[in-house]
């Protein structure tokens, strides 16, 4: 177990081999990283929390309790993993075929948040500060700032980086909540506004 004493490692928690684990990160109860994960600084993993090999988490992560991070699945910055949701890394999994070499790369971009129990299927990239809601399956790439929900996971409109989502006013969004104000680039580019 690694003995950095800028970060915080719960007795219960399993560390194997060498690992990067940031400053101010807390691994809590029953947490199990494997060789060769790379975690930013001031991140929270809580209970139950697995991390496979050479994962790749940036900084300010919350990763909430019984969730799966496999191999494949980069995390940028403040990425919110909500309870129970699910990552995968291989397409068509079967017991008995060995397809780790078929791993599908999964990205999730600075500031999105995956809602309680939502499944991102490998291989898709879900942009920078969009919003994935409790339950909804990712079968495809999202948008930044995009509010998805279903299954599978549709667009049911856009989000501020602060999570509130956005209303229309004359020829741009805005948020209710902080005022920041966004631009439609195109049908599927959201772009903030100076302010």
């Amino acid at each position: 177990m690694p003995t950095d004493p800028g970060y915080f490692v719960h007795p219960t928690a399993c560390v194997d081999g060498p690992s990067q684990i940031g400053e101010g990160t807390k691994v809590w109860h029953f947490s199990h990283l494997m060789p060769g994960v790379r975690i930013g600084r001031n991140c929270i993993l809580a209970q139950n929390v697995y991390i496979d090999r050479d994962v790749v988490i940036g900084e300010g992560c919350k990763i909430q309790n019984n969730v799966s991070v496999y191999k494949g699945v980069t995390l940028e910055d403040r990425v919110f993993c909500g309870p129970s949701m699910v990552f995968t890394n291989v397409i068509n999994p079967r017991a008995f075929v060995e397809r780790k070499a078929e791993f599908r790369p999964t990205l999730v971009c600075e500031g999105a948040t995956l809602g309680a129990n939502s499944t991102v299927v490998c291989g898709v990239t879900i942009g920078a500060y969009a919003f994935v809601g409790a339950g909804a399956v990712v079968t495809h790439d999202v948008p930044a700032y995009a509010l998805m929900h279903g299954v599978p996971a549709r667009q049911s409109g856009w989000v501020c980086r602060c999570a509130v989502k956005l209303v229309q006013s004359g020829e741009e969004l805005v948020c209710p909540a902080c005022a920041s104000r966004y631009h439609l680039v195109s049908p599927g580019q959201l772009q903030p506004l100076p302010s």
